[in-house]
């Protein structure tokens, strides 16, 4: 009799969904949980991009509040790496900078758009035996968070096209020897496919 009941559950597991969905859903709930990292994207406009549009990202020279000390150009790098993907033309800037210098980068490349961030909040918890040592604190102990804003400017008319404020959280099976930076990665890629109208 137990032989049977397993084929019969996952025949009708089977019948209701497909198994990356019955994944996708595990993941979901595993995020939300605060087991794997999670992160949240709020968009002010739902506004989509040509895939052939040519982008430039840049980052701002604020350093973020809170216990952490991001590299200076990272918001950029991890953007450039979700956003080249599914944009062929983009750049990045090598180095912070400020909005009316990003612009006239972007400007002079000839980029439709510029994607200018900036590292919000940063929250570096203590997440191996070394920062333990460092730091002593209990209430220190946990999850990293982050939180990054984006604007999208069009270059030629320095219309607002788009803002962007993206929230995560590290996970509790992820947190060993993690940064905040670490858990921007994802959600950029993310927004360079909402910017496309595609889904995950």
């Amino acid at each position: 009799m137990r032989s049977l009941i397993l084929p019969l559950v996952l025949l009708a597991l089977g019948g209701c969904m497909k198994v990356s969905d019955l994944a996708d859903g595990a993941a979901y709930q595993l995020r939300d949980a605060g087991v794997l990292d999670h992160s949240q994207t709020s968009r002010a406009s739902s506004r989509r991009l040509q895939a052939d549009s040519f982008i430039f990202i840049a980052q701002g020279h604020f350093v973020p509040p809170g216990d952490a000390y991001p590299r200076p150009n990272v918001v950029a790098e991890e953007a450039f790496k979700g956003f080249v993907e599914y944009f062929p033309m983009v750049r990045r800037a090598r180095a912070p900078a400020g909005l009316e210098e990003a612009v006239v980068q972007a400007r002079e490349l000839g980029a439709h758009y510029l994607l200018y961030g900036r590292f919000a909040y940063a929250d570096d918890r203590i997440g191996t035996a070394d920062e333990w040592v460092d730091q002593e604190a209990l209430d220190r102990l946990g999850t990293d968070r982050s939180v990054i804003q984006l604007m999208l400017i069009e270059t030629n008319t320095r219309y607002l096209v788009d803002t962007a404020r993206i929230r995560s959280r590290g996970g509790f099976l992820t947190f060993y020897d993690a940064r905040p930076e670490d858990l921007l990665g994802p959600p950029l890629q993310d927004y360079a496919r909402s910017l496309l109208g595609l889904s995950r």
